[in-house]
């Protein structure tokens, strides 16, 4: 669309902030999260058949936050240890995560990403900013930095709302599976 264009969502928002009802405010964001949803959906549905969705969450967890254990990355990727586990298998069969010895605690190990995995992470990357930077194009840079704030704010709501619920040690397999712009 073009840059003058009105979106349906720009009317949408400018008749939340005429009434300025918590109510109101918060059906319009159920109704644009649900619809962002859908096409998140349609967007990694893509990916999988391109190779690699999961990969790409638990390959920026190892690059971005360093060394782990399965257990940790479950929990800070929102997924089942179950899944973490079937998917860094694959990851270390294919050289891109590496396991060692956790040197406080012998009995477990520590998840790596390998100079392999980094590089397949930075080519992800590469691919998903330059997807975004298409999209973004039409946009000015104030309506870029309000969306990356904005954003960033409600993930971090998101994310401490669905820690608290979860608790320590909360049940993985009941949480929604997430990813993290900052990766």
């Amino acid at each position: 669309m073009s840059k003058g264009t009105v979106h349906a969502c720009d009317r949408a928002a400018a008749q939340v902030t005429a009434s300025s009802r918590l109510e109101d405010a918060a059906a319009g964001l159920g109704t644009e999260i649900v619809r962002f949803s859908r096409l998140m959906a349609a967007w990694k549905q893509r990916a999988k058949t391109d190779g690699g969705a999961a990969d790409r969450v638990l390959l920026a967890r190892l690059v971005v936050g360093g060394d782990q254990r399965a257990t940790d990355l479950a929990a800070d990727a929102f997924l089942d240890l179950s899944t973490v586990s079937r998917q860094v298998r694959s990851l270390v069969e294919r050289g891109l995560v590496a396991r060692r010895p956790d040197p406080e605690d012998r009995r477990g190990s520590l998840l790596a990403a390998t100079e392999a995995g980094r590089a397949a992470f930075a080519q992800y990357r590469r691919q998903r900013d330059a997807e975004l930077a298409e999209l973004l194009e039409p946009w000015s840079p104030q309506d870029r930095a309000d969306l990356i704030r904005l954003l960033g704010r409600l993930n971090e709501d998101m994310a401490e709302r669905q820690h608290t619920r979860l608790g320590p040690g909360g049940d993985q397999g009941a949480a929604v599976e997430q990813g993290d712009i900052r990766t």
